[in-house]
């Protein structure tokens, strides 16, 4: 990969991270998350902190959240902050969670900032103002008043802590709510942001080209900033499922779209109203059997075969996300998400809920997130298998769906691959054999499940079987 040249570099490596959602310390007492977040491999923690929870009255600063969590940092993890900008007090939308709204007054805000950081100066990495800008629920304001707001805030948190970095909102998969934000902030934005946000959604595919994309921006106002991927996960639901949805998407599509930004729409901390698509939801759940295995999946409560190939899947994604995103030269990842919010605090009748309540990695047992899934395995191999990682680029081949990764890392030589097919959730498919020059006389592989997978090495070549599931590969 060409070198490029940077306004501000994140430090060297490559770290994978993960998100623990949105409430930490805001719905009930801050808990303990890092020994949850060390066992599934991450060496870097996404964490909300909002401005209602930390100055819940002008000028009467609450700590307890902000202090329970730099209590457990060891100085190993990376740590990024996303600063929602909600206030009771402070805002023009009046809401302790949701939506994020401008300041009434920008100079209370940085003071806000200033004092939050200051707190913890030296302990954080990052500091991101509000997330993905672009939605409406998730800023209620338009896209320059989410750039003077920036301003004060980058302002804020290099006079503060000038070692830490400042990132963008981030840009989530399709911008078709609020077109041209990132656009704008890219344009007129470059002194106030060090690091730009992608979220990586999609199709898994099209993550290269994305990265590409954005690059293009920024070169297109003469700079580049470094990119990370502070939220990613798959599956979601396909073109297939959203066809049964009908009766509940006009509900959930008017809470998300343009319309709400002049609304007086909010979520808070001591809601219990239903979601818009509550009743459409419960009457698609009373269908469960009768839905197809695509869409069951997703379901909570489903079959125990459909929850069984949804995590399957998920492991696959974390695999294939990480290595397209990395070798793209990506250097930091967060898998969203650690855990649900709060104990048995997954709400089914919700599309968000369809969406990605099962992306959670662990769940409680009591008080305490120590409940694996299948897929924080698949994390914790991932990042082990890339530990000390320098490089990882796609090697050319014949055949365009097969995906080969070499990786240039401390522990010896590793190779990262498997066999694109049309459907990402087929497994039936028979192997495709792949031959590569190997070092060693013997090679050991494991799958995203961590199941082993006989190779054969004869004549200092490797067979590689390759499937849509990953394997990792080394001496």
């Amino acid at each position: 990969m060409t070198e490029i040249a940077l306004d501000r570099d994140i430090s060297p490596g490559i770290r994978l991270g993960v998100v623990r959602g949105i409430t930490y310390g805001l719905l009930r007492p801050p808990e303990r998350i890092m020994p949850a977040v060390r066992s599934v491999g991450a060496g870097m923690l996404r964490c909300y902190l909002y401005w209602s929870q930390i100055e819940p009255e002008p000028g009467r600063f609450v700590w307890d959240a902000v202090d329970a969590l730099l209590g457990q940092l060891d100085g190993d993890e990376e740590v990024l902050i996303t600063v929602s900008s909600a206030s009771l007090w402070g805002t023009r939308r009046v809401t302790d969670m949701l939506p994020p709204s401008p300041a009434k007054d920008l100079d209370t805000f940085g003071a806000f900032v200033r004092a939050l950081v200051t707190r913890c100066r030296g302990r954080i990495t990052y500091w991101q103002f509000d997330n993905e800008p672009s939605i409406p629920i998730l800023w209620a304001g338009t896209p320059a008043e989410y750039l003077e707001q920036l301003k004060v805030f980058a302002a804020a948190v290099r006079a503060a802590d000038p070692d830490a970095l400042v990132m963008l909102g981030g840009e989530p998969p399709e911008n078709n709510m609020r077109p041209g934000t990132f656009e704008y902030l890219v344009e007129h934005g470059r002194d106030h942001f060090d690091v730009y946000d992608v979220h990586l959604y999609e199709d898994p595919y099209q993550i290269p080209d994305r990265i590409a994309a954005i690059r293009a921006l920024m070169a297109r106002h003469g700079y580049q900033k470094p990119i990370v991927a502070a939220e990613y996960n798959g599956p979601l639901p396909g073109p297939e499922v959203w066809t049964y949805l009908a009766a509940a998407a006009p509900g959930f599509m008017a809470m998300m779209s343009e319309n709400s930004e002049n609304s007086d729409w909010t979520a808070t901390t001591t809601d219990d109203k239903p979601a818009a698509e509550h009743d459409a939801m419960v009457e698609l759940y009373n269908r469960m059997p009768e839905l197809p295995p695509q869409l069951q999946m997703f379901m909570q409560g489903c079959p125990p075969e459909y929850a069984d190939m949804h995590d399957r899947w998920m492991c696959r994604e974390i695999v294939m996300r990480n290595l397209l995103a990395l070798s793209a030269g990506i250097r930091r990842t967060a898998c969203w998400n650690l855990a649900p919010e709060t104990p048995g605090g997954q709400k089914p009748y919700t599309i968000l809920g369809l969406m990605f309540n099962k992306f959670a990695l662990m769940d409680y047992e009591g008080d305490d997130i120590t409940l694996r899934h299948r897929q924080a395995d698949a994390l914790a191999l991932t990042s082990r298998m890339l530990h000390g990682a320098k490089m990882i680029r796609r090697t050319p081949t014949e055949n365009p769906d097969s995906y080969i990764f070499e990786v240039d890392r401390d522990g010896g030589p590793l190779v990262v691959a498997w066999q694109r097919h049309a459907d990402l959730g087929d497994e039936s498919a028979p192997a495709t054999a792949h031959e590569l020059p190997w070092p060693t006389a013997t090679a050991r592989a494991l799958n995203a499940y961590g199941e082993p997978v006989p190779v054969r090495v004869t004549g200092g070549r490797a067979t590689l079987p390759l499937t849509l599931t990953p394997i990792f590969v080394e001496s």
